[in-house]
């Protein structure tokens, strides 16, 4: 009886039920628990420790890292009606999702070991650039709409094979910039409007593609940006946003004029789903290795 007194005693934390409704799901390291949960690693760490002292948690050795998984089985009925009554229970099921995603994807490890090394040593015509002009030629001709452009270097690109791109800034300079460069260079199909990423200057479902490149922590109301690219998307038509990984480097705020410090893949998942885009996915696409090692998302999403 003393036991099971102490089990629910610790279940009496909403924390600590999060967690044991994931180990309950899937084994699972600290790093993987962080990544789900949006709490700091001695956090878990306690809880962890709590549960594994109650019986309801245990660990293996996997390499460097350790395994926790739910071992309290006399007890599930009550952890599942629980675990009914913690909104949170949901989201932390899709973040699960996710992280089992990652691992089953052993073929990205490798492809981005493969980046890493491309141009590292000099191969006659082999150049990013030229990978690039080259997969811009695979892109289907479509009306897209570029926000958050700044001068429109992603814009001038896109326009090779665009049907039409509308590139969106709220600086009027820049505005000013891009629209002389696009016309010194004869970009015809390339127009720029001077607007707000949560209230872009595009009609309602008129174009294929949102594109966010590095522009959504620029944002007063990322969730609002994104709810306003759903706006103007045609049905059938998608979004993409590369944007940086939730990070600590606060210069950023000062240096980049950035509102918010990145995203977690959970956060960005999040907008994109709530907005109303479906079929979404999301993937870290570049580690930088230099301090403050910035690390940059790919997510894409698909309105039905």
């Amino acid at each position: 009886m003393a036991s099971i007194l102490k089990s629910l005693r610790v279940l009496a934390d909403e924390s600590r039920l999060r967690l044991l409704l994931l180990l309950e799901r899937e084994e699972l390291s600290v790093a993987e628990l962080q990544e789900i949960l949006s709490m700091g690693q001695s956090r878990i760490s306690t809880h962890l420790s709590q549960l594994k002292q109650a019986g309801l948690v245990a660990d293996r050795k996997v390499g460097k890292n350790s395994l926790y998984r739910f071992t309290g089985g006399q007890l599930l009925e009550i952890l599942h009606a629980a675990g009914s009554e913690i909104p949170e229970a949901v989201e932390d099921g899709q973040g699960l999702e996710l992280i089992l995603r990652k691992r089953q994807d052993k073929m990205r490890s490798y492809f981005d070991e493969l980046a890493g090394k491309f141009g590292r040593n000099y191969v006659p015509g082999r150049s990013w650039k030229a990978l690039a002009e080259t997969l811009l030629q695979l892109m289907p001709p479509m009306v897209i709409a570029d926000l958050g452009a700044g001068e429109g270097t992603f814009s001038q690109l896109l326009a090779q094979r665009a049907e039409r791109v509308i590139a969106v800034d709220n600086s009027a300079r820049m505005v000013e910039f891009g629209a002389h460069l696009a016309k010194e260079n004869g970009i015809a199909n390339l127009e720029y409007r001077q607007g707000d990423l949560e209230s872009p200057p595009i009609p309602d479902s008129s174009i294929d593609l949102a594109f966010f490149s590095q522009s959504l922590h620029h944002a007063i109301h990322p969730q609002r940006a994104v709810e306003a690219a759903y706006r103007i998307v045609k049905p059938g038509g998608r979004i993409v946003v590369l944007d940086l990984k939730k990070h600590t480097f606060e210069e950023a705020r000062e240096l980049y004029a950035d509102t918010w410090l990145g995203f977690s893949e959970m956060e960005l998942k999040g907008f994109l789903e709530h907005a109303g885009f479906g079929q979404v996915q999301s993937w870290t696409v570049d580690r930088e290795k230099q301090a403050p090692g910035f690390e940059t998302m790919l997510a894409v999403g698909l309105k039905n």
